[in-house]
């Protein structure tokens, strides 16, 4: 068989004019492909400003959800709330309700303090409580606004008498935070510090337990509590623990007629270790032997007691 020679043979290689180039899998192009802009930096794992995020993240979680509208609902704890000055901002009445004598004194007193009264239907109003348990009435109450700690310092340098605060550690039944703003305000106190978390908040049953005085006394939040006890004391304040076991009771301890921040845990978990150890004296109250402990709010009022009697006395 002859040999082909030359171009044009049936086994000739077609020859490419720019030389053979070996082919790249399709790579090059998907690596000339955009990869879309940059993240943020706080969207990279890897940067600072991710951490920052999570740590503002931890720090406001649990937090502004509580600070959302709150609802009371039912015809006593409305008038409650009514008869405390708790500052509702609308009464929903369900279309169709029987009146009678508390929801006329609920509506009575809404007209006369200028508070909305709005009809809607039942269950229009069943969905905004979550239940049916509302009778057919519901009271809504705003966030409560809190003080800033520099503020509550700066308003009681402006009273002549010394300032007196409570700080409260661990207390998350509402009920206990009602009743010491109360005793702080009915014992001259300044006001109340509450932590930023794992803290009883200003709600409704906050307010009724108060009987209006959280309506005039301020209460602030903190967002570390050891911070603002030492910010107290670059302020001239003496910082109190209540605790067993302490160098002072409330029979030896006189220092209550100079400016003074008293610190109260809850009735289990005491005062937290760091807050214990920035107190500059920790005191107990005496009492008999076999009670172990008394409620923070009891607590509260049998201390800010003691220490405006000594005020008076001065």
């Amino acid at each position: 068989m002859a040999r082909t020679h030359g171009r044009g043979g049936a086994g000739a290689r077609k020859k490419n004019k720019k030389g053979p180039t070996k082919g790249s899998g399709n790579k090059r192009r998907r690596g000339l492909e955009g990869k879309g802009p940059t993240p943020k930096a706080e969207d990279r794992v890897y940067h600072a400003a991710y951490k920052r995020k999570l740590d503002k993240q931890r720090r406001d979680s649990g937090r502004h959800t509580k600070e959302l509208p709150e609802m009371v609902v039912g015809r006593n704890p409305v008038i409650e709330c009514l008869h405390a000055r708790v500052p509702g901002t609308a009464l929903y009445v369900a279309q169709g309700t029987r009146n009678d004598k508390r929801l006329s004194e609920a509506v009575a007193m809404c007209n006369s303090r200028g508070i909305p009264i709005v009809e809607v239907p039942r269950p229009e109003l069943d969905k905004m409580t979550g239940n049916g348990l509302h009778q057919g009435i519901g009271l809504q109450i705003p966030p409560y606004k809190y003080a800033d700690v520099q503020e509550l310092l700066e308003r009681a340098n402006e009273d002549a008498a010394p300032g007196m605060f409570v700080v409260l550690d661990n207390i998350t039944d509402p009920r206990n935070l009602g009743a010491v703003i109360r005793s702080t305000a009915a014992f001259g106190g300044h006001g109340v510090i509450i932590p930023g978390r794992r803290s009883a908040s200003v709600t409704a049953v906050t307010w009724r337990t108060s009987a209006g005085t959280a309506a005039r006394l301020p209460v602030a939040r903190a967002t570390n509590l050891t911070r603002t006890i030492k910010e107290f004391q670059k302020n001239g304040y003496q910082v109190v623990g209540l605790d067993a076991g302490g160098e002072h009771t409330l029979d030896t301890y006189a220092g209550g007629t100079d400016p003074v921040v008293i610190v109260i845990g809850s009735e289990g978990k005491g005062i937290s270790r760091l807050v214990r150890e920035n107190c500059d004296v920790i005191m107990s109250i005496p009492m008999t032997e076999w009670v172990e402990s008394l409620n923070a709010s009891v607590a509260a009022a049998t201390v800010l007691s003691e220490f405006a009697r000594q005020r008076r006395a001065q």
